[in-house]
């Protein structure tokens, strides 16, 4: 019996037996801003993210290898892991070298680049998305919806469409805008499994410092 759901759910496609580096359907490109995260974690952790000279507003998260389903993660490379100077280059887009080397290390290792090349898109794909700069004019902390933050992305990102990116919270907090991009870095649809938005009315949202 058990054998028989084994090869029911595998046929499925819902177990995989190892993710490939290389093998993937498109890509998230993960933003977070900065003044959330530090409220919400980065302040207790004494991250130079949160630095009081700091002034970071949406950095890159990660550039997320994706499938239609899901997403690989901890794959198999044989290319060697990034040096600090390769991690710490990343700093000024993604807060900390050590964002930088967990990024690798999870989803870097399974696009089938090599840290020079992963690194390189990621600041690419970082580059091509309008971060609204209405959000540098805040002074004060604000709530207001979810939604808002999507608006305002694909208000400033004339080809993004609203199934082609969502916004998370976490703790009352917008946490960050997520965008899919095709392996080309052109705007898509989101996977069923991505395009679920944050449904909050009144989220925290706070001013760079």
């Amino acid at each position: 019996m058990w054998r028989l759901v084994l090869a029911l759910v595998t046929s499925a496609g819902i177990v995989r037996a190892e993710d490939v580096a290389g093998e993937f359907d498109y890509y998230v490109l993960s933003l977070s801003w900065s003044a959330n995260w530090c409220a919400y974690e980065g302040d207790d952790r004494g991250s130079p993210q949160c630095d009081g000279t700091q002034d970071f507003g949406w950095i890159l998260h990660g550039l997320w290898p994706q499938y239609e389903n899901g997403y690989p993660a901890n794959c198999r490379t044989s290319f060697r892991a990034p040096s600090r100077a390769q991690t710490g280059e990343m700093a000024d887009i993604m807060g900390t070298s050590g964002l930088a080397w967990h990024q690798w290390n999870k989803h870097g290792v399974c696009s089938g680049l090599d840290p020079d090349d992963y690194y390189a898109l990621s600041r690419l794909a970082y580059s091509r998305i309008n971060r609204p700069a209405v959000f540098r004019q805040l002074t004060d902390p604000v709530t207001l919806p979810a939604s808002l933050i999507e608006e305002a992305f694909i208000r400033d990102n004339p080809d993004l469409t609203a199934n082609g990116i969502t916004i998370t919270c976490r703790q009352g907090y917008i946490q960050e805008a997520r965008i899919c991009l095709t392996r080309d870095l052109a705007f898509r649809t989101c996977g069923r499994d991505v395009i679920r938005d944050c449904a909050m009315t009144n989220a925290q949202f706070d001013p760079m410092r």
